[in-house]
C-alpha cells in the first residue's frame, strides 16, 4: 500500500479503503488470511525515491528471501515510479517465483508475455510520474511569470487573507528589519552585525509558518544563517523572484530528496519582476549589500573582510612586479611583513617577487589618507556627532517598542485572569501565573531600559560634542589612541582607498606607491622600507664617501653619527638614527682609520675574509654570517686582536656557502625522509 503524501491519505480515505481491501482479492485467489501481510509503511510517502520507503525495503527483502507467493497492488504505480526499482522488484519475483496481481490479473514475471506486459506497465507508470511533475512545474512557473504563485515570505513580511504581499503590521518588526540593514551599511560585515545584535539583545521577528500559533509574532535569537538570507533575499527590494534554487543531483545525499541545493545567480533566475513586492531598500542599496559581501570573501580578486590583525593594508595591496596579483601578509615574531609570493607558490620560483615591512608601508599610508581627510577635520566631527545620536535613537525605540510590548503582555493576562470563572481555580490558577510573570518580565525590561537611558542618553552632552570635535581636529591622536583599533583603521582605509600598487626598487629601501582612491584618483610616491645590509641602502656609495671624508677631516664617531644623521642618512634597519657603536662597526668593516682611532687594521691574506666582507659577497645580512661562524659551517678563526673573526673560503668553498644561503627558512630545523632500505632477498629469491 503507499500514497504519496500526508495530505492523500487525510483526504482521499477512498484509496486507503481500497488498498486495504485487496486482502479480500488475495484470499479469494487462495490464500490463508493468516498467510496474507499488509505492508502500509509507505502511506504518505513519495515513490519517486527508493530510499526514502521502508515498506517497499521490507517487500524486497521478503522477495529476495523467498517467503512471498504474490504481491498484490492496487495498480503497479504504487509499488514504484522509476525504472531501476521496478524492474529489480520484476528480476527478484522471477527468481523466487513469486507472483504480481492487480485488479487486472494475475502477472508471473517468469514467463516473457507477462514480464514484457509488466515492463510496459512500468514504464507507463515512470512516464506518467514525469508528466505530473512537468505540469506541475509549467502550472507554476506560469503562475509565477504573472506574479500570483505564493512563496515563502522572509522575515518583516506578512500576507492578507486575500493573498496580498505586506511590510509586517508590527511596527517593532520593521523596526528591527531596517536596523539590520542600516548596520550592515555601517559595519560591513555580517559577523558585526551579528555581534552588535547580541549586544543589544535584539531578537529577530518570525511569523510561525505551521502550529497553534499560525500566524503569530514570535521573537528569536539572531543566527549568522538567518541574517545571511535576509540579505541576499531580493524581495527586500521590491523583487518578486522565483527560481533562486536549483538541485545539483550531483550533490544530493541518497534518501534525502531535499539535499543537493544551489543558489542560481540573478541572471538564471526563472522569474525576477521588479516593484511587485513592497520595500525595505532601494535596488542600488540591495546590489551595493551584495557587492560587499561578495568583496568580503577572501579571495584574490577581492580584499576580504577586516580582521584584528595588525598589518594594516591586508587586502588593498598589489604587486608592482608581477603584474598586479595579490600581496599577502605574514607574521613573524619580529613583526607582519608584505610579501608576494605568486611566482614562487605556482611557478615555483626560487624567492619571492618582494618583501617589505608592514609597519613602515602602514606608517607611509596613513600620512597620505590622514593629509587627506584632515581638511574635512570639522564636517567629519559634525557626522560623527550625527551618526551617534542616530545609533542611540534608533536603540532608544527599539527599547521603547520592547516595553510597550510587555505591558501589553501585561494588559493581556489581566484581560484573560479577570474574564476567567472564579470558580475554575484550576483555570484561574495558572493565568494568575502568567499574569504575575507577564508583571515581572514588564519590569524587568523597565528597569533595563533605564540602565541604558542612563549610560545612552539619546542627545549627545555638550561634552561629548566638545570631545568629539575634539579628537576630529587631532586625527593623528585619534588615529593612535588605544581606543582606536586595528579593525576600526583598516574600514577607514577600506573606505577612502580601492587598491594600492607597490614595486621594490631593485633591491633597495624605496618602495614605489601608487594609491588608487575611491573614485578612481591616483597619487604616487615613495616609502622607505627596512633592508637587510648597508649595501642594500640606495645612497650605500655617497654614505661611504661621507664617512671616508667625515673621518679623515679628524671626526670621532660621534661626531661622523650627528653628521649622518644631519644629512637625513639612517641606517638599514632597527633604527632611524645612526649611533656611535654603529659608525664604528662601519669605519672597522671598510678599514677607514680615523686620528683618534689608532687600532691597525687586520690585514687579510688570500682567500680569507672578514665577517661583513664574507656577508657581503654572498649577499646577505651580518647576522646570519656569525650565525654559520657560532655553528661550525664555515672554517674560521680570531684575528690578532683577538675581537674580530677571519673567515676561509676559497672559489670552491664559496660555491658551497651559496648553496646554503640559498636554503629555504627552516630547512635544517626540519627532519629529511629517509626511504626504508628495501629486504635483502633471501637465497630462494636470488636463486
Amino acid at each position: 500500500m503507499r500514497q504519496s503524501s500526508r495530505q492523500q491519505v487525510l483526504e482521499h480515505r477512498e484509496s486507503t479503503r481500497l488498498q486495504y481491501a485487496l486482502v479480500e482479492r488475495a484470499a479469494g485467489l487462495g490464500w490463508a488470511r493468516s498467510r496474507i501481510v499488509v505492508i502500509d509503511e509507505d502511506l504518505g510517502r513519495s515513490a519517486a525515491v527508493a530510499g526514502t520507503r521502508p515498506g517497499f525495503a521490507r517487500l524486497v527483502t521478503e522477495v529476495t528471501m523467498g517467503r512471498v507467493g504474490i504481491v498484490v497492488g492496487i495498480e503497479m504505480s504504487r509499488l514504484a515510479r522509476t525504472g531501476r526499482d521496478w524492474h529489480q522488484l520484476l528480476e527478484l519475483c522471477s527468481l523466487s517465483g513469486a507472483l504480481l496481481a492487480d485488479p487486472d490479473g494475475v502477472y508471473d514475471p517468469g514467463y516473457y508475455n507477462d514480464r514484457l506486459l509488466l515492463g510496459l506497465k512500468g514504464t507507463m507508470s515512470e512516464a506518467e510520474l514525469y508528466l505530473i511533475k512537468q505540469r506541475m512545474a509549467s502550472g507554476r512557473l506560469a503562475k509565477a511569470q504573472r506574479g500570483e504563485l505564493a512563496l515563502p515570505l522572509p522575515i518583516g513580511y506578512a500576507r492578507r487573507g486575500d493573498g496580498q504581499v505586506i511590510i509586517d503590521p508590527d511596527e517593532q518588526a520593521q523596526h528591527v528589519v531596517r536596523l539590520i540593514f542600516d548596520m550592515f551599511t555601517r559595519l560591513g560585515t555580517l559577523n558585526a552585525v551579528l555581534r552588535y545584535l547580541a549586544e543589544h539583545d535584539v531578537r529577530l521577528p518570525v511569523r510561525s509558518r505551521g502550529g497553534l500559533d499560525k500566524g503569530e509574532l514570535q521573537w528569536r535569537r539572531a543566527s549568522r544563517e538567518t541574517l545571511q538570507v535576509m540579505l541576499h533575499n531580493p524581495i527586500y527590494a521590491g523583487y518578486y523572484a522565483y527560481g533562486r534554487t536549483r538541485i545539483d543531483p550531483t550533490r544530493q545525499i541518497p534518501a534525502r530528496p531535499s539535499t543537493g541545493r544551489i543558489v542560481a545567480s540573478p541572471d538564471e533566475w526563472l522569474v525576477a519582476l521588479p516593484g511587485r513586492m513592497p520595500a525595505y531598500l532601494s535596488v542600488e542599496r540591495y546590489e551595493a549589500n551584495l557587492a560587499r559581501l561578495a568583496a568580503n570573501r577572501n579571495t584574490a580578486a577581492t580584499p576580504g573582510a577586516v580582521h584584528n590583525g595588525t598589518a594594516l593594508l591586508a587586502g588593498l595591496l598589489r604587486c608592482g612586479r608581477c603584474g598586479g596579483h595579490r600581496v599577502n601578509v605574514q607574521y613573524h615574531a619580529w613583526g607582519p611583513a608584505y610579501v608576494c609570493s605568486y611566482e614562487k607558490t605556482n611557478y615555483g620560483a626560487g624567492t619571492t617577487c618582494q618583501h617589505i615591512s608592514a609597519p613602515a608601508l602602514d606608517r607611509y599610508v596613513t600620512e597620505q589618507v590622514l593629509a587627506a581627510i584632515t581638511p574635512a577635520a570639522l564636517q567629519v566631527s559634525l557626522h560623527a556627532a550625527a551618526q551617534a545620536e542616530a545609533d542611540r535613537a534608533q536603540l532608544d525605540l527599539l527599547w521603547r517598542q520592547r516595553c510597550e510590548r510587555a505591558r501589553y503582555g501585561v494588559d493581556r493576562a489581566r484581560r484573560q485572569y479577570q474574564l476567567a470563572e472564579p470558580e475554575n481555580r484550576l483555570v484561574v490558577r495558572q493565568l494568575e501565573r502568567d499574569w504575575e510573570t507577564a508583571l515581572a518580565d514588564a519590569d524587568r525590561l523597565d528597569r533595563d531600559y533605564q540602565r541604558f537611558r542612563d549610560t545612552h542618553p539619546v542627545t549627545l552632552s555638550a561634552a561629548d560634542r566638545d570631545a568629539i570635535t575634539a579628537l576630529a581636529n587631532d586625527l593623528p591622536a585619534l588615529w593612535a589612541a588605544e581606543t582606536t583599533t586595528d579593525a576600526d583603521r583598516k574600514e577607514l582605509l577600506r573606505t577612502l582607498i580601492e587598491k594600492i600598487t607597490v614595486a621594490v626598487v631593485g633591491e633597495t629601501e624605496l618602495v614605489d606607491v601608487t594609491i588608487v582612491w575611491a573614485g578612481g584618483h591616483e597619487t604616487t610616491g615613495q616609502a622607505v622600507r627596512p633592508v637587510a645590509r648597508l649595501e642594500q641602502l640606495s645612497y650605500y656609495p655617497r654614505l661611504i664617501e661621507r664617512i671616508r671624508a667625515l673621518a679623515a677631516a679628524g671626526h670621532t664617531a660621534r661626531q661622523i653619527a650627528d653628521a649622518l644623521n644631519a644629512d637625513g642618512l639612517r641606517p638599514p634597519k632597527r633604527t632611524n638614527r645612526f649611533g656611535v657603536e654603529q659608525v664604528r662597526t662601519i669605519l672597522h668593516q671598510r678599514g677607514i682609520r680615523t686620528q683618534h682611532h689608532n687600532t691597525p687594521v687586520t690585514v687579510l691574506a688570500e682567500h680569507e675574509w672578514s665577517v661583513a666582507g664574507l656577508a657581503a659577497a654572498l649577499r646577505m645580512p651580518t647576522a646570519t654570517a656569525y650565525t654559520w661562524i657560532y655553528r661550525g659551517w664555515v672554517t674560521a678563526h680570531r684575528a690578532s686582536d683577538d675581537k674580530h673573526w677571519i673567515i676561509t673560503a676559497d672559489p670552491t668553498e664559496l660555491d658551497r656557502l651559496r648553496q646554503l644561503r640559498d636554503r629555504p627558512p627552516g630547512y635544517h630545523q626540519h627532519r629529511r625522509w629517509n626511504p626504508p632500505n628495501p629486504p635483502e632477498p633471501s637465497q630462494g629469491d636470488q636463486e
